[in-house]
């Protein structure tokens, strides 16, 4: 039924961002800001970085992130700002998590235990009034907390495709993972290359999203309601949820976005250089940061 669905909806290509970049994205009500790496003025002696709970990550990033979404997430932290006379203020939220399947991790990091001695970065949030540099002395603190934690390899991926919703409105800049390239990571490549299906609003459906619709698994009511939401039909009682799932995708407007996968970045962490060395990378290996998007 997948194929049948893919068959039924339009499909495109979407040029990329340039990786190479001198700007620093902040987030503020889901609206992007840049500051330039140049800027500076991050001062730690005004900046503290704490655990933080599920619900204080989930309300700040569905409440800043273009995502609109919260994440599978295991370690949480936040980013205060306290100064003398003011109140203290969290100004970013970093959110690292599991991944759909274990091999997303497994295969970069294969002496790793996936979701305990490795995660994945997957919401990584300063708002706008963070200074530049903020997010590296940001980034370094979290690593500091996971190694202690038992942590020694996180995942990073940069997707680099703008997206817009249907009436033109940017939902998403493209990701460039400039923080990733200052901070010590590796680049290993790109992630599979995926067809994905783009909903009307510019957000991905994403196969296992729709995996739960067809299969009725946990989850699915809400995949549906959002469906719904954008235009499709209520399901029938009694119909088959793969047969409603093409309808509602062909009812939106959804369309097929032929991607060529983000790019993927590693941390290995350890106390010094020679512990981090020792964390073997899988394929693919290390490779040359790219500075311009591939060609088409």
């Amino acid at each position: 039924m997948t194929n049948a669905v893919q068959e039924a909806l339009p499909l495109e290509d979407l040029s990329e961002v340039p990786t190479a970049s001198d700007w620093c994205r902040r987030w503020s009500q889901g609206r992007p800001s840049w500051r330039h790496t140049s800027e500076g003025g991050f001062d730690p002696r005004h900046y503290e970085v704490e655990p933080l709970d599920e619900m204080q990550a989930k309300r700040f990033v569905i409440e800043n992130h273009y995502a609109g979404s919260y994440p599978s997430a295991t370690q949480r932290f936040g980013l205060y700002r306290v100064r003398a006379g003011e109140p203290r203020q969290l100004c970013g939220v970093a959110v690292y998590g599991t991944p759909a399947g274990a091999r997303v991790l497994t295969s970069t990091l294969p002496d790793l235990e996936p979701n305990r001695q490795s995660l994945v970065c997957s919401r990584f949030v300063l708002l706008e009034e963070c200074p530049g540099n903020s997010e590296s002395w940001f980034l370094a603190r979290c690593h500091e907390a996971l190694l202690t934690a038992g942590v020694l390899g996180v995942l990073s991926f940069a997707d680099p495709v703008p997206r817009r919703d249907t009436h033109g409105k940017l939902v998403t800049i493209g990701h460039v993972g400039t923080i990733y390239k200052a901070t010590n990571s590796v680049y290993t490549g790109r992630a599979a290359a995926r067809t994905l299906k783009l909903l009307p609003d510019g957000t991905i459906l994403h196969d296992r999203a729709a995996q739960k619709v067809r299969r009725q698994e946990v989850g699915h009511r809400y995949v549906e309601e959002k469906l719904i939401s954008l235009g499709a039909p209520v399901p029938r009682a009694g119909s088959d949820p793969a047969v409603w799932l093409q309808e509602a995708l062909e009812a939106v407007g959804a369309r097929l976005l032929r991607h060529r996968g983000a790019h993927r970045y590693v941390f290995r962490l350890g106390k010094n250089r020679t512990e981090r060395e020792r964390i073997r990378l899988g394929r693919p290996e290390i490779r040359p940061t790219p500075q311009q998007p591939d060609p088409e």
